[in-house]
């Protein structure tokens, strides 16, 4: 069995000191709430990206491989060979380091790297001599983390060899992708309701501690049957397509939509309060009425009907912001639908 750094190493190393100054990618923010909305840390173990690091470690012949995964403060294992712990200080990763460009990363002896030579995990009695990581980069352009091999001797990494990493890297992330998009709705491509509450839960927990805006818009289709039953569900399904893509249109990086049912859709707007969100809702609503579509000769105009709640401070969960613009929503639509109503406490 090939020797790897062991779990006391690491957990004593890392408590002994901290490495330099990591730097922080510019897109650090948008980069974190990926890595949180993909839904991978903290997971237990999965074969098809153990295999792909024991392959790494057989094709490089290196002790350890790693996909690493960035978090705020962490580096999390998803999958690791020849090493024992799930995860160690951000201060401490090299991985850190690599996530801040888009290139393969090579230490070829970390001793005379002044960056990690004073690395508590390069500095430990079986520490780290060579690295090389790859990122693991989303269709957006944010790294998650990095697929690595280690050494605990100085080794020399070919251009051969780094392209061959990348490629490994294009696999792990084409794996976690898939395994994303699968959870999509397949019509429209959006998160569903368990995705949202998820995203949701963890923005309330940093709105809440940083004082910060977050508001949320209900949309449901007005008379959305009728639409099936009158033209067939192909069309209802192209509206659908065609009112996402409509509302993606409107919104920014950090901002999340999801289809919760059959005609509802909710945005989840970062940073924003309510009427910055219900300026966007009535907007939405302004861009649907002109939307044709399918019904471009038929001279059917397609409406909706929103409720709009901004996060208060004595929201107990994130439920609390769902249900209140869920109520508004329903006043919208008792009201007579096609219209935005706010409703800000309980």
């Amino acid at each position: 069995m090939k020797p790897g750094l062991r779990g006391d190493d690491v957990n004593q190393t890392a408590s002994d000191g901290l490495a330099r100054s990591y730097p922080v990618p510019a897109d650090e923010g948008l980069r974190l709430r990926e890595l949180q909305r993909h839904q991978l840390l903290d997971h237990d173990g999965d074969q098809h990206f153990d295999r792909i690091v024991k392959l790494a470690s057989a094709i490089f012949d290196m002790p350890i491989a790693l996909i690493s995964l960035v978090d705020h403060d962490r580096q999390w294992f998803l999958s690791r060979e020849g090493l024992e712990v799930s995860e160690t200080p951000r201060e401490v990763a090299f991985c850190a380091h690599t996530i801040a460009g888009n290139e393969v990363m090579v230490v070829p002896d970390a001793l005379q790297d002044e960056r990690f030579s004073s690395n508590p995990l390069v500095l430990s009695p079986s520490g780290i001599r060579f690295y090389a990581g790859a990122p693991l980069r989303t269709k957006d352009g944010h790294n998650l983390g990095t697929l690595c091999v280690i050494d605990q001797k100085p080794r020399e990494f070919s251009t051969e060899q780094q392209q061959q990493l990348r490629m490994l890297a294009d696999v792990v992330m084409r794996e976690i992708e898939w395994r994303h998009d699968s959870s999509l709705c397949p019509v429209t491509g959006l998160s569903n309701r368990g995705a949202l509450f998820s995203v949701g839960k963890r923005e309330m927990e940093q709105a809440r501690s940083g004082a910060e805006s977050m508001a949320l818009i209900c949309l449901d289709i007005d008379n959305f049957r009728q639409i099936n039953n009158r033209w067939g569900h192909p069309a209802g399904d192209q509206v659908l397509l065609d009112f996402s893509r409509l509302c993606k249109g409107f919104l920014r990086e950090q901002d999340f939509i999801a289809r919760l049912g059959d005609e509802e859709f909710v945005i989840l707007l970062i940073g924003r309060d309510s009427d910055a969100a219900l300026q966007l809702a009535e907007r939405i609503r302004d861009a649907v009425s002109r939307m044709n579509g399918v019904f471009s000769r038929s001279g059917y105009h397609l409406s909706i009907s929103g409720g709009v709640s901004a996060f208060a401070h004595d929201d107990t969960s994130f439920g609390d912001l769902v249900q209140r613009a869920e109520r508004a929503l329903e006043l919208a639509k008792t009201n007579g639908r096609d219209q935005i109503v706010s409703l800000l406490s309980s």
